[in-house]
């Protein structure tokens, strides 16, 4: 063809002209891109350094600091699975209970070649003794002196403890002459304040005879730490301790491995924070596609009369194509840049405020932050870049054929049809898989409205339509003929609203519905007129007028199961009971059988839906491994509603405290028989439910800011575009006040359309995930549902109003 241009190539210097002359030209549109991509990139950047930085972490080496090799009990539980037609699949759940070791252990390692010393470590907790519910109960963590020697800590003062009735005490405890906890003090020292005792007083406050909770080895003076470590790995094998009681492995650790036999919350909460982390990034990941799709279309659906007119005079549709991919990867690789140098100082804020809250990341966890972790951003900016060249394969397809979006209507049906089915298989299912259907019924309808854009825009124009026009007067009249001719445009402002509101709403909803429920439950189930703390049942049932009393101890186990044929360990909470003491004290609401039986040995009570998905009965039997991994094959006594506040198995308290780390009453209910008064009642705690609100905050805040940014980004765009049309209405006659009403009625209709949609796709996930776990309906709270609508009113308005209020309302 003569008046072709020049080059059929994408990488020919036509091409490469097209894309400058464009960019330049096109500066203001490509800026909300630009926006876009550089907070996607400095999101994605600081979840980056997060996952490398917890994928490094692991349990603080302290108290075996000078032992190269420490001989404990493995803390996972495994579980292996050979699914039919594939292979074997394993998977890992950490304990938080301490897995002993066989006292016989300490022998075998004194004798292995090039140890020094086998030191046997317990850890206890020295209780001051009280009065029942007295104010000023202390407990303190106790060990044997001669443990001491594994870090080292030394004598800063005085003598070692030579007697029962005397102690050492760490920093900060106390001083020489003093008592504490019952006992004499007869030496100070450094590190942590510890109560140190005699080896044999130890032994006997540990409470397990017959095994300790770890060795310490002390390597001869030349033994590399490799040779010493296959020395006592080979002793262990052939004196035949590769068990424990429990049946958990022995391991001889070395290194940071050394930590885990410390800190026993650490290594779950690393793999827990790693599995949310990832969550996370896989949501961010998937509002930016949306997000930079809409972006994208919208920036080049603008210039679809310059597109034709490229074509006209002999452009291809390849050179067209890439020149939008040439203009889209200058802007976006400018701004993936600027992004991944912010995310550093972004990830070491967030760090830090992660760090600073106590108790959601367990004390004894090392997340480290070498330099070298900081060459990820490169390949985060390069994906993003990636992903926005990418949406312009579709953005930017058959230029100049537009054609009738069937393909585009029917993808977006068949995902609202999914999504539809993803929330009715909720339904029917609990616990873990009720929430994974529902978030998959979340991204999967949200996508679906995206593609649908233009017709949810249209639908709700036509059940509009007749009140702007009638009631509207001329702003009415033409809002509505602006959005009859320009439905694709009001799509794409829409997309950004819908996918702020149903993210916000499921993600603030689905924890506040659980908390809800719980404490409802456990208002329900606590029937007692009296609690306790730091005290003992068997104290408070001599205190006057004390009918019935029961300990509440509070451990968890393990429970494993196949989904789809696939294995799946889920640790959860569970209570220690009295059977005796129940009666008005708690009341787990009995659907089947009775709580008496929990008075035998090898007996459980197990929560209504879980009943259901194990298919237990009164009678019949389930297999629980206990907090130190020790297997349980457990007789199902009752069966009970009110499991979301009281957890999903309640075990007698002497099935479980042989099998805690510490078997002390975490609370102690009591009954007087006169209604005492109320009492403040307590749901147990998921693993890592802490964590998950806080992260649950984070998606909120990461995703809300980036669709909300996205909003801004498209009407802003949306009105940079029409400031000709604005014009044009001045010039034949439209008063200033029409457009600004106008306008009013437009951000009304994207902020009432979006916000609708938000919440029908929010909702309908949210009610299936509520009803499988809690049996109503969902809830938020009426000052987040407020925020909600506020944040996105005042978005919509300043999109709207802000592009065009210096040359759209000229005079």
């Amino acid at each position: 063809m003569s008046g072709e241009l020049p080059g059929r190539r994408s990488g020919h210097p036509a091409v490469r002209l097209l894309a400058a002359r464009s960019l330049r030209v096109h500066r203001k549109a490509w800026a909300a891109v630009f926006a876009a991509v550089a907070v996607t990139s400095a999101l994605l950047g600081a979840l980056a350094l997060a996952l490398g930085s917890v994928g490094l972490g692991h349990a603080r080496v302290e108290r075996y600091a000078a032992a190269p090799v420490v001989v404990a009990g493995d803390q996972e539980v495994r579980w292996t699975v050979e699914p039919w037609g594939s292979e074997p699949r394993t998977e890992t759940a950490g304990l938080t209970e301490r897995v002993r070791v066989p006292d016989e252990a300490v022998d075998v390692l004194r004798a292995v070649p090039g140890v020094r010393e086998a030191v046997p470590d317990d850890t206890f907790v020295v209780r001051e003794a009280a009065a029942p519910g007295a104010d000023g109960t202390r407990a303190y963590p106790g060990r044997s002196w001669d443990a001491a020697r594994l870090a080292p800590y030394r004598l800063t003062e005085g003598r070692e403890p030579r007697q029962a009735g005397e102690a050492v005490v760490g920093a900060g405890l106390g001083a020489v002459g003093d008592t504490v906890a019952g006992r004499e003090v007869v030496g100070v020292a450094d590190g942590p304040a510890v109560l140190y005792v005699t080896a044999g007083e130890a032994r006997r406050l540990a409470g397990h005879p017959g095994a300790v909770d770890a060795v310490g080895v002390l390597a001869e003076p030349g033994v590399p730490v490799d040779t010493l470590h296959a020395r006592v790995r080979a002793a262990l094998d052939e004196a035949g301790l590769k068990d424990t009681a429990a049946g958990q492995p022995l391991r001889a650790l070395t290194g940071d491995g050394r930590g885990a036999a410390e800190h026993l919350g650490a290594p779950p909460a690393r793999a827990e924070l790693l599995q949310l982390l990832a969550a996370v990034a896989a949501n961010v990941l998937l509002a930016a596609v949306l997000v930079l799709a809409s972006l994208v279309a919208q920036a080049l659906q603008q210039r679809a009369a310059e597109r034709e007119l490229l074509l006209s005079v002999g452009a291809t549709p390849r050179q067209v194509r890439g020149a939008a991919g040439r203009e889209v990867t200058r802007v976006a690789g400018a701004a993936a840049l600027l992004g991944v140098l912010a995310s550093g100082p972004v990830f070491l804020t967030l760090w830090s405020a992660l760090r600073a809250r106590t108790g959601v990341v367990p004390e004894g966890l090392e997340l480290p932050t070498p330099p070298w972790l900081f060459a990820a951003l490169p390949v985060v900016a390069a994906l993003v870049v990636g992903i926005t060249r990418f949406v312009v394969l579709f953005a930017a397809r058959r230029p100049g054929r537009p054609g009738k979006g069937g393909a585009r209507r029917v993808a977006g049906i068949v995902l609202l049809v999914l999504g539809a089915g993803s929330a009715g298989t909720a339904t029917l299912q609990g616990g873990d898989a009720a929430a994974a259907a529902a978030g998959a019924a979340t991204v999967t309808l949200v996508a679906g409205c995206a593609l649908l854009g233009p017709w949810i825009a249209g639908a709700a124009m036509a059940v509009l339509d007749r009140p702007f026009r009638r009631f509207g007067g001329a702003p009415g009249r033409l809002t509505a003929a602006g959005a009859a001719a320009h439905s694709r445009r009001l799509g794409a402002a829409l997309v950004p609203v819908v996918l702020v509101t149903a993210f916000a709403l499921v993600q603030l909803s689905a924890g506040a519905t659980m908390e809800r429920a719980a404490a409802a439950q456990a208002r329900a189930a606590t029937t007692a007129d009296l609690a306790f703390s730091g005290t003992t049942a068997e104290r408070v049932r001599k205190l006057p007028g004390v009918v019935a009393a029961t300990d509440v101890l509070r451990s968890s186990v393990v429970l494993a199961r196949t989904e789809a044929g696939s294995p799946r360990l889920d640790r959860l909470p569970v209570l220690g009971v009295d059977a005796d003491g129940l009666a008005g004290t708690l009341d787990p609401g009995v659907v089947a059988g009775d709580l008496s039986g929990l008075g035998r040995a090898g007996t459980v009570a197990v929560g209504a839906d879980m009943a259901e998905s194990l298919e237990a009965k009164p009678g019949s039997t389930v297999e629980l491994r206990l907090g130190d991994g020790t297997k349980k094959r457990l007789r199902v006594v009752a069966v009970y509603e009110r499991s979301l506040a009281l957890g999903e198995f309640l075990l007698p308290k002497a099935e479980l405290a042989p099998h805690m780390s510490d078997p002390y009453p975490a609370r102690v209910l009591a009954a007087d028989g006169h209604g005492g008064g109320p009492i403040v009642p307590e749901a147990v705690t998921p693993p890592g439910a802490e964590l998950n609100s806080l992260v649950s905050g984070g998606i909120v805040a990461a995703i809300g800011g980036l669709t909300l940014l996205s909003v801004l980004s498209t009407l802003a765009l949306i009105g940079a575009g029409r400031r000709g049309e604005l014009e044009l209405l001045r010039q034949v006659g439209a008063s200033v006040g029409q457009l600004r009403r106008m306008l009013g009625l437009e951000a009304g209709f994207l902020t009432a359309t979006g916000l609708l949609v938000g919440l029908v796709v929010g909702a309908l996930p949210l009610t299936a995930f509520a009803w499988a776990l809690t049996g109503g309906l969902p809830y938020l709270p009426p000052a987040q549902a407020v925020t909600i609508v506020g944040v996105v009113l005042v978005t919509v308005v300043a999109g709207v109003f802000l592009p065009v209020a210096r040359k759209g309302f000229r005079r």
